[in-house]
């Protein structure tokens, strides 16, 4: 490919100097850039301790309780307080997005978005901003993800950093990508995940020249967090042994996952068109929030974004009849606040969607061919519709494999499901759960994806340092 020389990366001290030799692209990067990934895992780990520390204040503040799994909180609480907490949730989302429209701006309100339309650009202050609204409203019971708020300060604080130093425009994306997976990996511990996060799903390529910048940026945030977050691993598992009956279901659900993810991803991009605008920013959070709280009186495993239906459908505590009723209110649920307008991942909330579907498929099979646990298919079914609707096989697996701590057993029949949900979603053109909460239009869904981000990247990594063979091996 024949690269202008304008936009070739310059043999210097403070530039780096990627190049192509015999064996593959070489990146070398300077002192600078190093610089600002140690202090970009700091800032990032530092940002999800505050970030979890508000998270269960505002929790215990809400419910009225002082300890222990929000699930168990919700479910001691009173039903007035569910339906208070939602209605405070409701009045926060719409004062705070008004304020946040207010404030200058000129980069991407979401990662995907800065990434793969903005040019990797997003302002500090009102990302931040709409990460601790985010993460307020998800304490208070809203059903999305906790991990969109420290995701938005990695971002966020990788693009000021790359302003204050005039990275290139290459670097900036990948250190980015890097600062949304650190935030990733120090909320949940998933220093391989977040950085894999980074990579498969926001960049779309794991080329080996971005592996060690986007892993080095996790491991110092996940270990940073370490301080007050601990070490322990977000779901706990029992031993499940491996079964014959076990892979042969996956074999045979696989594909089904993947439809349903398929699903998943159309009506979460179905619902981020519906958000509302005028005289609705203030109507639609209202009403939707309202009902989520006066049907979380009898269901709270519908409040916040799921951890503990994961954990209690990852270990068989959830009967038949439970797994299918929140099969159906909890994407409902999902759906109606992402509609509503209100910040939030998505992450969790798809988890919770998939063992979900696998826990109902498992206890069904189960009565077919005894010796699986209903556990054991829920995490199996759990970590494919995860994959499938990422569109990250690799993540998808990692993930699950650092959330539990316990999974090797597993691990045969999860790449089976894993690799045919993938294959069916992608056969199927879905988008990941990121991009289609972008851009509803078809068109532009496929120009916004994270090959774009990728291509940009790439190809600096490969173009030749100005007026230098391209089979220059670099000092």
């Amino acid at each position: 490919m024949d690269t202008p020389a304008s936009r070739r990366p310059s043999r210097n001290w403070f530039s780096p100097q990627p190049n192509v030799t015999g064996r593959g692209i070489v990146a070398s990067y300077d002192a600078r850039f190093w610089g600002i990934v140690v202090i970009l895992g700091v800032v990032t780990g530092v940002g999800a301790i505050a970030l979890v520390a508000l998270l269960h204040l505002v929790e215990h503040l809400a419910y009225g309780y002082r300890s222990g799994p929000f699930l168990d909180g919700v479910a001691a609480a009173a039903g007035w307080r569910h339906v208070v907490a939602l209605v405070v949730a409701a009045l926060i989302v719409c004062v705070g997005l008004i304020l946040l429209q207010r404030l200058p701006t000129s980069g991407g309100t979401e990662v995907s978005e800065a990434l793969w339309l903005r040019g990797a650009k997003l302002d500090w202050i009102p990302s931040v901003a709409r990460g601790v609204l985010s993460i307020i409203t998800v304490g208070l019971g809203v059903s999305l993800g906790r991990e969109g708020a420290p995701q938005l300060v990695g971002a966020a604080t990788a693009s000021r950093l790359c302003d204050w130093t005039g990275l290139p425009i290459w670097q900036r994306r990948l250190l980015v990508a890097s600062g949304a997976g650190a935030g990733f990996a120090a909320i949940y511990n998933v220093p391989l995940g977040g950085s894999l996060f980074a990579l498969e799903v926001l960049l779309g390529t794991v080329a080996l020249p971005l592996v060690l910048p986007a892993l080095a940026t996790s491991v110092i945030a996940t270990s940073v967090a370490w301080i007050t977050l601990g070490t322990g691993p977000t779901y706990r598992l029992p031993a499940y042994a491996l079964h014959p009956t076990q892979m042969v279901w996956a074999l045979l659900v696989g594909p089904l996952i993947g439809v349903v993810a398929v699903l998943w991803v159309r009506l979460v991009r179905r619902a981020g068109a519906m958000r509302p605008r005028r005289w609705g920013r203030f109507a639609a959070p209202l009403i939707a929030f309202t009902i989520l709280g006066l049907v979380s009186i009898q269901y709270p495993q519908l409040l916040g974004n799921g951890k503990g239906v994961v954990q209690l459908a990852a270990v068989g505590g959830l009967s038949l009849g439970l797994l299918f009723v929140l099969l159906v209110l909890k994407p409902l649920a999902t759906l109606a606040c992402l509609g509503a307008g209100s910040p939030g991942g998505l992450f969790t909330p798809s988890l919770t969607v998939g063992v979900l579907l696998a826990g109902v498929l498992g206890t069904l099979w189960n009565h077919i061919w005894p010796g699986g646990t209903i556990g054991s298919y829920a995490v199996i079914g759990g970590g494919a519709f995860l994959a499938a609707s990422m569109q990250g096989p690799l993540s998808g697996v990692v993930l699950v494999l650092e959330l539990t701590r316990n999974f090797d057993s597993l691990m045969a029949p999860t790449l089976v499901a894993v690799i045919e949900a993938t294959v069916i979603a992608r056969r199927l053109g879905a988008p990941s759960i990121y991009s289609a909460r972008l851009a509803p239009d078809p068109d532009a869904l496929s120009a916004s994806s994270p090959g774009a981000a990728a291509i940009d990247v790439l190809e600096r990594l490969a173009a030749p340092p100005v007026d230098e063979d391209p089979d220059y091996c670099g000092p």
